[in-house]
């Protein structure tokens, strides 16, 4: 299979959690991305909770699988790396979707470059309260526990905590400097990495396009979440753009 020369982009649609216009705004958007690019790039957060349990499929994400299945059924391909909201996938999305799935960071093509592609948590925190979070739900431990519940409890469990599975403190302040904090991580790991021509990140909600001067560059698409945002990467140029249906 050729490699995909023009890969959309984007990440932080908290879907399930947003508004009922931002969900209908993206499966427009999902609908739309044979015409912007031949490949998507979810980085994290599609979901504002995804568990996968062994036989149980959450009904609050039906319609927007459902979208992505047609998606992948026009033969575009997918790859979602897990975020705070969404790392707990398996063999659904991998093989009933057919969707590559990371349930952290991974070294990824993205229109010919070499890419580190992870959402973001757990690099750069800001506040203790987000780094203690990101350990607990990691752990296989609270994996295994959780994987144990009935799904009707552990989604009601997970709906009361899903305002403390990432940074959100909802404070701009916090937010700025964890996006300042991301994009010093991301050029002192290209500075190490020679190899890598992109870093992608998300998490903080804060779109960002920077170039080194060597043509190499660190990118976050911003959050769909918050004004319908998403990138458009090929080997020559990458756009910052904003989804108009």
């Amino acid at each position: 299979m050729a490699v995909p020369s023009r890969v959309v982009v984007v990440a932080d649609a908290h879907l399930g959690e947003a508004a009922a216009s931002v969900k209908a705004a993206f499966h427009c958007f999902l609908d739309a991305v044979p015409d912007l690019g031949d490949a998507l790039l979810i980085n994290g957060d599609l979901f504002d909770f995804w568990f996968e349990y062994a036989s149980v499929i959450p009904r609050r994400p039906f319609a927007s699988l459902a979208k992505l299945h047609a998606l992948r059924q026009r033969n575009i391909p997918i790859v979602l790396v897990g975020g705070n909201h969404d790392r707990w996938g398996g063999d659904f999305l991998t093989k009933d979707l057919g969707i590559r799935f990371f349930g952290g960071q991974a070294e990824l093509d993205v229109a010919g470059r070499p890419a580190f592609v992870a959402h973001g948590d757990g690099l750069t925190e800001q506040h203790w309260a987000a780094r203690v979070m990101h350990r607990v739900t990691r752990h296989p431990a609270t994996i295994r526990v959780f994987r144990a519940l009935h799904p009707d409890l552990g989604l009601w469990i997970a709906d009361r905590l899903s305002g403390r599975l990432a940074d959100n403190t909802r404070d701009a302040a916090v937010l700025d400097r964890a996006a300042a904090a991301q994009s010093q991580w991301a050029k002192a790991l290209l500075a190490r990495r020679p190899e890598l021509d992109l870093v992608i990140l998300a998490h903080t909600h804060r779109p960002a396009l920077e170039r080194l001067p060597d043509g190499r560059a660190y990118l976050n698409p911003g959050a769909w979440v918050e004004g319908f945002r998403y990138a458009i990467v090929t080997r020559s140029d990458i756009e910052l753009k904003v989804f108009s249906d």
